[in-house]
């Protein structure tokens, strides 16, 4: 057991430890991000032999100088020595929005440079209608497939930019080759901006009947898009909502206000009838709700003008518990939250009822994981998660100086222990 002495010199520093669960491991931290590429494909370590399709020129880059200090980290997944990196195009300057760090090769760096994938070209916004403009978060699905919405939009402070549809891409990962791209039609949104995570359904042996469930926090609407039927379409229900009671917001010594709604999805186990609940949550909001997958996957549901009792509240998980991503291990029965207010990872076992009772506190650390903005649990059973300070860059300004960005991890296993949620 932790002794008095050291609880006291943990809340001086600024977190606290939870009394026998082993704490988030930190794995890489930026002062600012650097790339390989800032407007050149002259890598000599590229995977020329995976070429992606419908690449451009390789001497394409988009238009305007590299502005490092713009770059900032948003999704983190990890997938067989492959830490996968996006970096939205939120401001001018970032020469690509969906990159990797190679962990054999630069695992050992502190701050590792970011390399562009599948490729830089891939990432030119402004040469081709086939590439990416901006990547939110990644979702690594059953099939060995990296899932991604691309918002198609630049978004600059008082310069928006909707350049393109939106759009859900699928990339294989043993050849890095794009295997589907589907443009949301102007009927399901407007714009892209929103669409920041992406949750897939499938079975690994039957990859082609896959489902992606994509939260819309500025619409609060839940899309689903069917991978075989080449469909998508669109839930409303007044749980996709913001909580007005949960939306002032205290963050890297910022204070504000935001109005998010449903920000996160994630599957339960499967049930005795084949079925899975897809457990979801609006960012402003310390709530957690619940639908089955089987409501969602008939489109025809998304019409009715009342859901009657398929969508259903659990609980509140607590105060302060504002969360972004939510991911459910397997393994532990157990799901992990990214939870922006305490600066820190939050875990809930699901075999018990919903409640602040039965949330606990793996990791907690207002010093170092400002804003942790995504969480996400690999084949391995290895959380995964980025912190980017992104309250201090909207609204203040980042110290160059000090580490502003870093990701960490910890395996479920242990990081549920000395929890409610062993």
């Amino acid at each position: 057991m932790l002794s008095t002495q050291l609880l006291l010199l943990c809340m001086i520093a600024g977190f606290q430890l939870p009394t026998f669960a082993d704490p988030m491991i930190e794995v890489f931290k930026w002062k600012q991000l650097d790339f390989l590429n800032r407007g050149d494909n002259s890598d000599p370590h590229a995977h020329h032999s995976r070429p992606c399709l419908k690449t451009p020129d390789s001497g394409a880059s988009n238009s305007g100088p590299f502005i490092q200090y713009n770059n900032v980290p948003q999704g983190v997944t990890h997938f067989r020595g492959r830490l996968f990196i996006t970096t939205p195009r939120r401001q001018e300057g970032i020469p690509s929005t969906l990159n990797y760090i190679d962990l054999a090769r630069d695992g050992r760096r502190q701050s590792p440079i970011l390399r562009a994938y599948p490729n830089f070209a891939l990432n030119q916004y402004n040469v081709s209608a086939e590439n990416l403009v901006s990547v939110y978060r990644t979702s690594v699905d059953a099939c060995q497939r990296l899932w991604f919405v691309d918002t198609g939009m630049l978004e600059y402070p008082n310069n928006r930019q909707q350049i393109r549809r939106p759009s859900i891409w699928v990339v294989d990962l043993a050849t890095d080759r794009v295997l589907k791209r589907f443009d949301i039609p102007q009927s399901i949104v407007e714009i892209g901006r929103g669409m920041a995570s992406i949750t897939i359904d499938v079975k690994a042996r039957n990859c082609d009947d896959a489902y992606a469930y994509i939260p819309d926090l500025v619409n609060r609407r839940l899309h689903v898009y069917h991978l075989r039927d080449d469909r998508i379409w669109s839930f409303e229900h007044s749980f996709f909502n913001f909580d007005p009671l949960s939306d002032d917001l205290n963050i890297g010594g910022q204070k504000f206000r935001w109005d998010d709604g449903i920000f996160s999805t994630t599957l339960g186990p499967h049930q005795p009838d084949g079925s899975r609940n897809v457990y979801f949550h609006p960012m402003a909001s310390t709530n957690e709700f619940m639908v089955s997958n089987r409501v969602l996957q008939q489109e025809s549901n998304a019409a009715r003008s009342d859901h009657g009792s398929d969508f259903q509240m659990l609980g509140s998980r607590g105060s302060s518990t504002q969360s972004t991503m939510h991911e459910y291990d397997p393994g532990t029965g157990v799901i992990f939250f990214a939870e922006v207010q305490k600066s820190g990872v939050g875990c809930w076992k699901t075999s018990k009822p919903s409640s602040a009772e039965n949330h606990g506190s793996v990791y907690s650390n207002a010093r170092e994981m400002i804003y942790p903005s995504d969480l996400t649990i690999d084949e391995e059973g290895t959380i995964w998660v980025m912190s980017n300070s992104m309250p201090i860059f909207v609204y203040s300004k980042l110290d160059t100086n000090v580490y502003n960005f870093r990701v960490w991890k910890q395996k479920a296993t242990r990081a549920k222990r000395g929890t409610v949620c062993q």
